[in-house]
């Protein structure tokens, strides 16, 4: 920001900027308030000036008329018809009265084919003859002009108007010293008020780069609250620093889980292989061997893929026609094949389909079947999709398992958690501990939610929830 548009060969600091905003309003304030003030000024000294003149006319215009006569005795006067009128007796109507003593006059008369001008000894040069009746300032001097005789003679008075000149002038020169002095002043009381009023600005400045230096995302930024707009941009950056805190927790704790969950498998693979190639085999014995490499390499597959579509940006999303009935039908059908003991029943009386991700919807909805599966062995497994009654989509997992207890059930769905239990249960070792995370960011990035019901001996449910419109009011639905 430059004030006024001039280029500077250095930044101004906040408070610099400040000071001189406010210099510059307050002179542009003054410089308006003079012009206002020299303007009324100008115009009543004006008016008061032109108000007397005219009375001090009237007053000569009066006497002129009383020493030469009234009617047609004044025509012929003023035409030299009868008697004469010399600049010593204009001088002696003048010096008549105080009022009008310092006014010189002329008289213009036509007539005989003739133009008579008569001045006073002082009148000034350069007014002209051809004047009409009124008021003009003429530089330094105030010149009214009246009628005589029905329009055949012109009395012309001159007033000095110096003193109206003078008072411009002095009132030009306060202004020029008045806006000089108001833009010193406002400067030094602008330095003064903002180095006042960012002192908590400067504050905050070292707080953040001692909270940044330090790493200590979650120490307190001094003036954090709500009493004015500092306060709430201090609350806002404290509560910035603390997402930011629990978003590097969460990023330090998924990259020590995916290390951990990688570097298992990946070490048994490379056990299987060594110990494989340590000595001559049997055919049979070599195929079973590398199909268990192709399970593992299965189980690794899996988890990248998991890992990939957590990270999936929300600015790269499908939104496309989505059935959810189709998708649910598929996981189950997937879900016999990998366990054709598991009693694995859908629930899908009619076709219900969403816009959004196809590929991101359909492995959340197989997650959802194979956890009930393989961590509820021997239950009976429901999938249910239905209508939410207001255009979206509800894709419901439940099972007649043990269920878990409120400990774990609040955990999951974080990424790489599982349960000891589900460790060492039937099957509990296919998992990583992505799958509920995979859904609950399904639902995230589709506006929707995942609800996670369940309790000891009572089951386990699973809700996904798509609604018709994202939190950002985006239209979800397929078209019908």
């Amino acid at each position: 920001m430059r004030p006024l548009g001039i280029r500077l060969a250095f930044p101004l600091t906040l408070r610099a900027q400040l000071a001189w905003w406010a210099a510059l309003a307050t002179a542009l304030a003054v410089a308006l308030v003079a012009a206002g003030l020299f303007v009324a000024v100008n115009s009543f000294l004006f008016a008061a000036q032109r108000d007397r003149l005219a009375a001090a006319v009237g007053a000569v215009q009066a006497r002129v008329e009383t020493a030469l006569g009234r009617g047609d005795d004044l025509l012929a006067a003023l035409l030299g018809v009868q008697g004469t009128l010399a600049p010593a007796d204009l001088e002696t109507i003048l010096d008549a009265d105080p009022q009008t003593r310092h006014l010189d006059v002329r008289l213009i008369t036509v007539g005989g084919g003739q133009v008579r001008v008569l001045p006073t000894p002082r009148f000034p040069d350069g007014i002209p003859l051809n004047l009409p009746p009124g008021t003009y300032r003429e530089g330094d001097r105030l010149v009214a002009v009246r009628v005589l005789a029905g329009g055949r003679a012109a009395l012309t008075v001159v007033s000095d108007a110096r003193a109206l000149g003078e008072a411009q002038a002095a009132f030009g020169r306060a202004l020029w010293g008045l806006v000089p002095l108001a833009l010193l002043l406002s400067l030094a009381l602008g330095w003064t008020v903002a180095g006042r009023l960012l002192a908590p600005v400067r504050t905050l400045e070292m707080a953040a780069r001692e909270i940044g230096a330090s790493g200590n995302l979650r120490r307190p930024v001094p003036g954090a609250g709500e009493r004015d707009e500092l306060a709430r941009l201090a609350l806002t950056l404290q509560e910035t620093f603390i997402r930011l805190a629990d978003a590097r927790d969460r990023q330090q704790d998924f990259l020590r889980a995916a290390a951990h969950d990688l570097r298992s498998p990946l070490a048994a693979l490379t056990a299987r292989v060594d110990a494989t190639l340590a000595r001559d085999r049997a055919p049979e014995r070599y195929r079973a061997e590398l199909r268990e490499i192709g399970t593992d390499l299965t189980r690794l597959s899996d988890l990248a893929n998991h890992l990939l579509l957590l990270a999936r940006d929300p600015a790269a999303l499908a939104r496309e026609a989505v059935p959810l009935r189709d998708l649910a039908a598929d996981a189950v059908d997937r879900a016999r094949e990998l366990a054709p003991e598991a009693d694995v029943d859908l629930i899908a009386p009619q076709p219900v389909g969403v816009a959004g991700d196809r590929v991101l919807l359909g492995q959340a909805i197989w997650n959802l079947t194979v956890n009930a599966v393989l961590h509820a062995p021997g239950a009976t497994v429901t999938v249910t999709v239905r209508d939410d009654g207001e255009g979206g989509g509800v894709v419901e997992v439940r099972d007649d398992g043990p269920g878990v207890d409120a400990a774990v059930l609040a955990r999951l769905g974080e990424a790489f958690y599982r349960p000891d239990a589900s460790r060492t249960a039937s099957g509990g070792a296919r998992g990583h501990g992505l799958g509920l995370a995979l859904v609950r960011r399904a639902a995230e990035l589709h506006g929707g939610t995942l609800r996670l019901e369940s309790a000891p001996g009572a089951g386990f449910c699973a809700t996904l929830h798509l609604p018709a419109r994202s939190s950002t009011g985006e239209v979800l639905r397929s078209p019908a």
